[in-house]
Formats: structure tokens, sequence, C-alpha cells
């Protein structure tokens, strides 16, 4: 099943499938390992669902929930 990586749960894996950010925005989330074919894992989710706290090739990056709603995945 696809869904934006916003609406993983906590504790749940995904599979990067596609990016629909663009310009200096997807090339900072590129640089930070967001590639496709990534598997990443929901750490926490703030109270009201921003920011975001995932778990990606070994490091923790927190991404604000409108970066998280352009990132495809494939859930696990």
């Amino acid at each position: 099943m696809i869904v934006t990586l916003n609406k993983l749960v906590k504790g749940k894996y995904g599979i990067i499938i596609r990016m629909n950010a663009s310009g200096e925005i997807k090339r900072r989330l590129l640089d930070m390992g967001l590639v496709k074919g990534t598997r990443v894992r929901v750490e926490r989710i703030a109270p009201l669902g921003d920011p975001i706290e995932i778990k990606v090739k070994g490091y923790m990056l927190s991404l604000r929930k409108e970066e998280a709603k352009s990132i495809e995945v494939e859930k696990e």
C-alpha cells in the first residue's frame, strides 16, 4: 500500500518510492539520504503532527509535516 510519509504511524516502516517535492527542498531531502528505495521508520510524531521524527540510514531526522507529505512510501 502506498501512502505519504506523514500517514505512517509511530513504529511503522516504509520504503521511499517517490518524492513530489521540487527545487531546494527536494535537493535538501535527497542530501539527507531520502532517496528512492531507502527504508525509513517513524520514531515519533509531535502531538499536533508536526514535526515527524524518522530513522533513516542509522540516524534520526526531523521533518516538517509538509515535507513528509511530499514523500511517498510503500508500507512494509
